[in-house]
């Protein structure tokens, strides 16, 4: 478990999760409580924003938005050097672009990833992981 001061970069597969209420959601949640140091790119928060359109409608999408608005996440604009550390990661690893810039983030901040997302595996070792529960099939 980490500990309140531990910095984290939250993935778009946690707040979805947390958002959905699925198996990683009570862990998020104490995350979100926990007074630790919450960071998230604003990619990221894109990402959430049009996954939860997809499923759920716009509506829910704003919703969605003014709740992340709400908890102590530091949403992180994208300057260069961000996207080009993002970019980096992308031409080197099979992810998606998104998750770059959480793992760039985190890179740049020195903190961990939360996340569920297997791709994420690849980075073992190069960046902090905690590993959120898959959804349940």
């Amino acid at each position: 478990m980490t500990s309140p001061t531990q910095r984290r970069v939250l993935d778009a597969f946690a707040l979805l999760a947390f958002f959905r209420d699925e198996p990683a959601a009570d862990r998020v949640e104490e995350i979100l409580l926990d007074g630790g140091t919450n960071f998230m790119s604003v990619i990221n928060t894109g990402e959430v924003f049009y996954k939860t359109v997809r499923s759920y409608g716009i509506a829910r999408a704003e919703e969605v938005l003014s709740l992340i608005d709400g908890y102590p996440i530091e949403i992180i604009n994208v300057d260069r050097e961000l996207a080009l550390a993002a970019a980096r990661l992308k031409g080197t690893y099979r992810m998606s672009y998104a998750d770059c810039f959480a793992a760039a983030l985190a890179q740049q901040l020195d903190a961990t990833v939360v996340t569920g997302d297997p791709d994420f595996q690849q980075l073992e070792g190069r960046v902090d992981i905690e590993w959120l529960p898959a959804e349940e099939t």
